[in-house]
């Protein structure tokens, strides 16, 4: 897990550095480079929050099956209940998937904030 925070910090290091290089760079004919920068930002976010909300609801499902199983391995007569309780939960979780990629969308293709950069 260190190694993983480390290896976070020096990506976002060089994102910060080679940013500035790039955007000290002197401007040519017809290049506008602050659009470009909150484009790629906002792609970049809606990876992140993609990512996020993938992995967080993978996890999620993982240890709900993983305690449903455990469960129905201890009362067998139990299964009926447990699984319509585990379903409900299962698509409540999945839920939280799909307003991930609401955000996601809205950031790539109704971001409100581009109208003001784009004028």
């Amino acid at each position: 897990m260190r190694k993983f925070f480390a290896y976070g910090a020096f990506v976002a290091a060089m994102v910060a550095l080679s940013a500035t290089v790039a955007l000290a760079a002197g401007d040519a004919p017809g290049a506008d480079y602050n659009k470009a920068l909150v484009i790629a930002i906002c792609v970049f976010t809606a990876g992140m929050t993609m990512a996020a909300g993938t992995i967080a609801t993978g996890l999620a499902m993982g240890n709900g099956l993983n305690g449903a199983t455990t469960a129905v391995g201890r009362n067998p007569e139990a299964q009926g209940k447990i699984m319509l309780v585990m379903m409900v939960g299962l698509a409540m979780i999945e839920s939280l998937a799909i307003y991930a990629l609401v955000i996601a969308l809205v950031i790539l293709y109704a971001n409100p904030l581009l109208k003001y950069i784009f004028g």
